[in-house]
């Protein structure tokens, strides 16, 4: 059976601070409020995301592991990961601020759940006017002063906050304070984890227990790193028709692509899965004598044995992510 680029019904998830971008502006389609996340492919247990068309429609990527092995993923990555899809890719959509929070280290995550730690990078699509976000701290931190800051609510004093706007990039290490801001929609990739060590959140209180939400705050603290950095942000080139680096890291790779045109994109050299993001316009995608559309908010995963693709588009702008 011949594997071919791969679309997936995306899982939408309720968030305390979700709005409506994800319907109103990238077009996904349901009918709960409040919803934060859609998770366009995913293998988190209970949350996996089911291929949308074609022959291998209904299938869980763990199913189309199981079956393809490193034709699918990679052979360099499935003698790593084995049946355990590596990466989760996810819009967000911020109405109002997400907690103050923390992922742990693989070697933290290992010992504690049993799981991949979560580093991850955050491309923002659409911001509001003054839209924020947290990044890090704005100084070298102590543990102690930290922790008196957090018990005396001033926190914010010593975490470093960012201006956004469309096309800013972050890239967010495990053990970095960070928080979504109000009025942002994003796309995030990350490792295939949803362990998140919540630090602050604002007192609010969750609408099915009526209770104000966990925070994790000695689970936190021997997670972050205090060190400052000068700049928290991604700088990257925007040449057109060219695959252009944003995220070179161990664990995932990401390139800003620009198309005008037409782009033929060889792969050939990468023997891992390939993800286009799109997160602006529109992409036409040729493979094998077969036409592929991608909207913006779509994300479709391209498996390891195809080597060439056509692409297509008018000031479209993609995420590239592979392994």
């Amino acid at each position: 059976m011949e594997l071919y680029p791969l679309k997936f019904n995306p899982v939408y998830s309720y968030r305390i601070w979700g709005g409506n971008k994800l319907k109103t502006v990238l077009n996904k389609s349901y009918s709960q409020e409040s919803i934060g996340e859609s998770w366009e492919i995913s293998d988190v247990e209970n949350n996996e995301t089911l291929v949308s068309e074609g022959h291998l429609e209904g299938k869980s990527l763990k199913e189309l592991i199981n079956e393809f092995q490193g034709e699918l993923v990679g052979h360099r990555v499935f003698e790593t990961f084995g049946n355990n899809f590596p990466l989760l890719i996810k819009f967000i959509d911020a109405k109002t601020p997400l907690s103050i929070q923390v992922h742990p280290s693989n070697k933290l995550a290992k010992e504690r759940h049993n799981s991949f730690g979560k580093n991850e990078m955050w491309y923002i699509m659409q911001a509001e006017e003054d839209a924020e976000l947290i990044v890090g701290f704005n100084q070298k931190v102590k543990k102690t002063t930290y922790r008196e800051h957090l018990d005396n609510t001033r926190l914010s004093d010593v975490l470093n906050i960012e201006k956004v706007t469309k096309g800013d990039t972050f890239y967010i290490p495990t053990g970095r304070v960070h928080a979504i801001g109000a009025g942002v929609l994003l796309a995030e990739i990350q490792q295939t984890s949803d362990i998140t060590y919540r630090i602050y959140d604002y007192d609010r209180v969750d609408r099915t227990t009526g209770k104000k939400r966990e925070l994790h705050t000695n689970l936190a603290i021997d997670a972050i790193d205090f060190n400052y950095y000068t700049d928290y942000r991604t700088v990257y080139s925007n040449k057109i028709n060219l695959a252009n680096e944003l995220v070179n890291s161990p664990y995932f790779k990401t390139n800003f692509v620009n198309i005008k045109g037409e782009m033929l994109r060889d792969l050939s050299s990468v023997d891992s899965f390939v993800i286009y993001i799109c997160v602006e316009g529109s992409l036409e995608m040729k493979c094998k004598n077969q036409n592929y559309v991608l909207s913006m908010g779509e994300t479709i995963l391209v498996p390891a044995t195809i080597f060439s693709l056509e692409l297509s588009g008018i000031n479209t702008k993609l995420i590239e992510v592979f392994l």
